[in-house]
């Protein structure tokens, strides 16, 4: 039998360009060797498409922070089609007939790479671009969730003027530099948002994931510095009420039918899921593949899980992330398009609890993106007087 040769893409410009290697390096692992050809494609920092091989294209493998894309054993490609060409002289390399992009964040996550992808004809695993760009967007997702009555915390979306109406720009920049906390910040409209979500506030950049500069602000010089920090990598933030609560996630399979796994918890041991507790010290936050639940709540959680999916136009996979408090009310957080694949990733551990083992779930995933190509191969895009 023929293997399917998948291009797996993976790091970018985003802030989550680590987190993106490796999990990039536990699909390649777990991938059939027998059914896929895989291509290493790994985007540089600096948006430079290159092409590896298993063996030397991770620097420092094992090391979550220090893990990174070897320039000196890859070779600069562009795209023309599903064709990967050198970028020096222009030949052919090889082709794909499935891209697998698990570029966390911005540039990859956000429909940037998908409609890249799109453009160049190629099936791609996960939401298409519409999906892609509201499943990162916080502020039009929330919108999107009380717009089909899905309850989601309170929550404003400031932009940097109105934060700082007379503050150059370029004054704010991420980390944060304390001599610019509190500089021309815009008080009323600040102290009115204090006043109507209360501390702690959650502060986060709307376009961003991994818990990349978020902070959980409890007084106002903690907000203020929050602010700036935020700033740092978006244009928009996310200011939004504090909801005590279980962290409660599930994970969602398929394109036109979705279906939907058993329900995880997150037990915190630090204030909140930060990036250093998903990626590097796990002992911050245990995840509980299988959320200790009555059978009313797990279908609630299970049907707001598939109703998020669908208002939002996803496809392919999602993991839907939600607050359930004492009372009982379900608070939808956020979804997360291409979710974490590391070793102590969510997504796939629900799975398997729920009856799809890892390697089981990436052929599903690829199959579910040649079928959606498939489908979108039948629509006419001519038309003729």
């Amino acid at each position: 039998m023929k293997k399917i040769r998948v291009g797996l893409i993976f790091g970018g410009k985003s802030g989550e360009h680590e987190v993106s290697l490796v999990s990039a390096r536990s699909i390649f692992n777990a991938l059939d060797k027998g059914k896929y050809d895989v291509k290493l494609i790994g985007i540089d920092k600096e948006g430079v498409f290159r092409l590896g091989k298993p063996q030397d294209f991770w620097l420092n493998p094992e090391n979550t922070k220090k893990i990174a894309l070897n320039k000196q054993k890859s070779e600069e490609i562009i795209f023309s089609g599903n064709f990967i060409k050198s970028a020096k002289n222009g030949k052919n390399i090889t082709n794909i007939d499935v891209a697998f992009p698990i570029t966390h964040g911005t540039f990859g996550e956000d429909g940037c790479l998908q409609g890249f992808l799109e453009l160049l004809n190629i099936a791609y695993v996960g939401s298409g671009v519409l999906g892609s760009s509201v499943g990162m967007d916080k502020d039009v997702m929330k919108r999107l969730f009380r717009d089909a009555g899905i309850l989601t915390a309170r929550f404003y979306a400031p932009k940097k003027f109105e934060i700082y109406p007379h503050t150059n720009k370029d004054n704010f920049s991420s980390p944060v530099n304390k001599k610019n906390i509190g500089v021309g910040v815009n008080k009323k409209y600040l102290d009115k948002i204090i006043k109507d979500l209360k501390f702690p506030i959650f502060v986060k950049p709307a376009n961003l994931g991994s818990s990349v500069g978020i902070s959980k602000a409890h007084n106002k010089k903690e907000l203020e510095m929050a602010i700036v920090d935020a700033f740092g990598y978006d244009t928009k933030i996310i200011l939004e009420e504090y909801i005590k609560g279980r962290e409660i996630e599930c994970s969602v399979l398929g394109n036109d039918n979705p279906i939907v796994s058993k329900p995880g918890e997150i037990k915190l041991q630090s204030e909140f899921y930060s990036y250093d507790a998903k990626y590097i010290n796990d002992s911050d936050a245990i995840g509980v593949p299988v959320a200790n639940l009555p059978r009313d709540v797990i279908r609630k959680i299970r049907e707001t899980a598939i109703k998020v999916f669908e208002t939002l136009e996803c496809s392919g996979m999602g993991r839907v992330d939600f607050f359930l408090t004492k009372n009982g009310k379900l608070y939808a957080n956020e979804i997360n398009t291409l979710p974490g694949f590391t070793s102590i990733s969510m997504y796939p551990k629900m799975w398997e609890q729920s009856g799809i083992p890892y390697s089981k779930l990436l052929d599903k995933l690829i199959q579910l993106a040649l079928e959606k190509k498939k489908e979108k191969n039948k629509l006419k895009r001519n038309f003729k007087l």
